[in-house]
């Protein structure tokens, strides 16, 4: 059975065209980078060139991208960063509806003493930022807010939040995991302070990621070691991995306008045709201000589990926007900030797409989903009760 994957906010598959250009660092030029002879030195070249890539598909400076091992690495070290660098100040600004990188951080933060204030959002998911300027106090060493959230994709007015945070005289930590490569963006041209990618979620593979670092900006190193990155992260650098991330950035560069047409008209043609033929079902999320390839829907009086199941069996891979794929009975934490009804957060599925996918994958969806609903609120006490009270209206 072919395998139609709609779960690229989860991971993506490495481009063939990474995976070229990764394979020669395995087994031939596998030198280490800090080495003084020249099969060592090659290697280096080669780094600096991914780390120029990079830098280029987020406007900045080869100097200010740090590679490092995932997202969480890159979250985590912008955020103890920024608190040892401001040691007098005791208070940390961030969202309800972060990644738990930067959530549960947080939470280890408040147990040594730290103040966390986290910040709600509307139905949309869209912050008021009159609320995040009232937060930052003198006492604030660094706000951290996610770019695009990684469960409806909704996009946060970063550049403008971060002029605010600069204002205020904090440091501005912007996880863009799920938005780097999906849509532009330009590190000269706002006061971002620090900013997170991941690998595996732009085609390049898993355990790579890179944290930009802005030149001026405070920073203490993470993983204590040698030399490698500039002092800045100890450790022998995953050569293949940064290769692998360097051409990811280059091909993402060179497919941004696809992914802002084609894989846009993709999501749009596979959420309108579920929201047409499923009734009782909703968006989760701005219509407008979310990535091109993402959307979250709600299906009300049923399980995402059981949705999810029986997508699976048919060959369709997605994700839940609920929690209960690992156990836990409650909804996910983002759509419960965003007010979503019990009786649809249960039943979210989010379908996140890339410039992998076809028109025959939203054929397929568009034929088997609708039918697994209807399937599904059959069984349903819940549904048959909603109908119930319905018809006697």
């Amino acid at each position: 059975m072919r395998t139609i994957y709609v779960d690229n906010n989860a991971t993506t598959r490495v481009d063939p065209e990474v995976l070229r250009e990764m394979l020669p660092y395995f087994s031939e030029y596998y030198g280490n980078p800090s080495s003084m002879h020249h099969f060592g030195g090659q290697v280096m070249e080669a780094v600096n060139r991914a780390r120029e890539k990079v830098a280029h598909l987020i406007g900045a400076d080869p100097s200010e991208i740090l590679f490092t091992s995932c997202g969480t690495e890159s979250d985590n070290t912008a955020i103890l960063a920024a608190i040892q660098s401001y040691p007098e100040k005791r208070h940390l600004v961030t969202t309800r509806v972060e990644h738990p990188a930067v959530l549960n951080l947080c939470k280890h933060l408040m147990k040594q003493g730290y103040r966390v204030t986290e910040l709600p959002v509307n139905r949309e998911g869209l912050l008021d930022l009159d609320q995040l300027r009232d937060a930052v106090t003198p006492y604030t060493a660094v706000v951290s807010v996610m770019f695009a959230n990684n469960e409806t994709g909704v996009i946060f007015p970063v550049n403008e939040i971060a002029g605010i945070v600069k204002e205020k005289g904090s440091v501005f930590h912007c996880d863009a995991v799920q938005a780097a490569g999906k849509i532009p963006m330009d590190m000269s041209r706002n006061q971002i302070d620090l900013l997170s990618i991941s690998g595996h979620k732009l085609h390049a593979p898993k355990g790579v990621g890179a944290l930009y670092i802005r030149r001026g900006t405070r920073f203490r190193p993470f993983l204590i070691g040698g030399h490698q990155e500039h002092g800045r992260r100890g450790g022998t650098e995953n050569i293949p991995s940064i290769i692998g991330l360097g051409k990811a950035c280059e091909l993402a560069g060179e497919h941004l306008i696809e992914e802002n047409t084609k894989v846009r008209a993709l999501r749009d043609r596979l959420e309108k045709g579920l929201l047409e033929k499923v009734p009782r079902t909703w968006l989760n999320g701005h219509p407008a201000l979310r990535l091109p390839n993402t959307t979250n829907l709600s299906f009300e009086y049923i399980e995402g589990e059981a949705i999810l199941l029986l997508m699976s069996k048919e060959g369709i891979a997605a994700s839940s926007g609920s929690a209960c794929t690992s156990g836990s009975l409650e909804p996910s934490h983002v759509l419960r900030a965003m007010g979503v009804p019990f009786t649809g957060a249960h039943g979210s599925i989010r379908f996140s797409l890339s410039r992998f996918n076809t028109d025959e994958d939203i054929d397929v969806i568009l034929e088997k989903v609708p039918a697994i609903i209807a399937r599904l609120r059959e069984l349903s006490p819940y549904w048959k009760r909603q109908e119930k009270s319905l018809r006697s209206i």
